[in-house]
């Protein structure tokens, strides 16, 4: 598999180049996006014709996540000949989610087939999608990426989690863990459902991924000290990723 990342950017930022979460990942000519965040379709449309994904998946309904799926389902409804369709897996109540933005049932089915997340596996083409709940709000997911009885090592998006062990179960030793950490060194304040660099370090050193790729940074955290402190409870690469970041899992 090859990792791409689109956008890593939290919420809200004043850094112009930020953009929403998008993780793109690619087996031969395959590929899933990973979340769809403000910003991130027209970086995605430049990397890959949308229609040829095999399907998006949505970690949780919050718009830095999700919101661009407004600009997928008009791309494929109206640019191109005949229309297109696209598989979306997310939380239950996505659909209705995207409609409630139009005030419009039935916006997102146009275009989009919506299909509830739920704990456990599914094959989506070549890919073995794993998907585990986590706490975050409503029904949050991290999930785990790989090739199908390929026995190859995987990756794990933790989306938005608020508990770090929550993603245990998904992390197989050697996997890639892409995995946010909002508030940097930290503290986390109360209430708000993300995580720090020692959650991140706790949880590295037991699963022991091969690699670290730290996103969704809020504003006002400095990267490299967030990156430090990562470092200094896990012994393994660990970076803080960018829009165009590159990657073969």
């Amino acid at each position: 598999m090859d990792l791409t990342v689109i956008g890593a950017g939290p919420a809200y930022t004043d850094d112009p180049e930020s953009v929403g979460a998008c993780y793109l990942v690619r087996h031969g000519g395959s590929a899933v996006a990973l979340d769809l965040g403000q910003g991130a379709f027209a970086r995605l449309a430049a990397r890959i014709e949308p229609s040829r994904l095999e399907a998006i998946v949505v970690s949780h309904l919050h718009p830095d996540h999700f919101v661009d799926l407004v600009a997928a389902r008009h791309y494929l409804r109206y640019n191109r000949q005949p229309p297109a369709r696209l598989r979306v897996l997310g939380p239950p109540g996505l659909g209705h989610r995207i409609d409630a933005l139009h005030a419009q049932p039935g916006f997102s089915a146009a275009a989009l087939d919506c299909m509830p997340l739920s704990p456990g596996f599914i094959d989506v083409g070549p890919f073995r999608i794993q998907a585990a709940r986590v706490t975050h709000r409503g029904d949050s997911f991290g999930v785990r990426l790989s090739v199908a009885d390929s026995g190859e090592r995987g990756l794990v998006y933790s989306g938005d989690v608020g508990v770090a062990d929550d993603l245990r179960p998904l992390i197989q030793p050697g996997d890639v863990l892409v995995i946010e950490v909002s508030f940097g060194p930290g503290p986390v304040p109360d209430g708000a459902m993300h995580l720090n660099a020692a959650a991140v370090a706790r949880l590295a050193a037991e699963a022991r991924p091969s690699r670290v790729l730290l996103t969704h940074l809020q504003m006002g955290h400095d990267r490299q000290a967030t990156v430090d402190a990562v470092k200094a409870g896990f012994d393994g690469p660990v970076e803080l990723v960018q829009p165009g970041f590159e990657m073969a899992i």
